[in-house]
């Protein structure tokens, strides 16, 4: 059993981009790119849904640790390796 690696990352986020994506800043920052608007937790869900996506891991190893209304968050991903 190898035990959980969790990874904590700066994530800017835009909201109502025209294009969705990940972009790496540096080695523990990214700019999301998501479709939706930053009203009632659509963004955030989406973000979590685009990061999981780029790290090829299910939605639910992806949190919101903070900032869960600012542009700025600190997400953490747990890559758990012992699967």
């Amino acid at each position: 059993m190898k035990g959980k690696e969790r990874i904590f990352l700066t994530v800017k986020v835009q909201p109502r981009a025209r294009k969705p994506g990940v972009e790496k800043l540096s080695s523990e920052e990214y700019k999301v790119r998501v479709l939706a608007p930053p009203s009632k937790g659509e963004a955030n869900r989406e973000v979590i849904e685009t990061l999981a996506s780029h790290f090829n891991l299910p939605s639910s190893r992806v949190k919101i640790v903070r900032g869960h209304k600012s542009r700025r968050k600190l997400v953490m991903i747990d890559t758990d390796q012992s699967s």
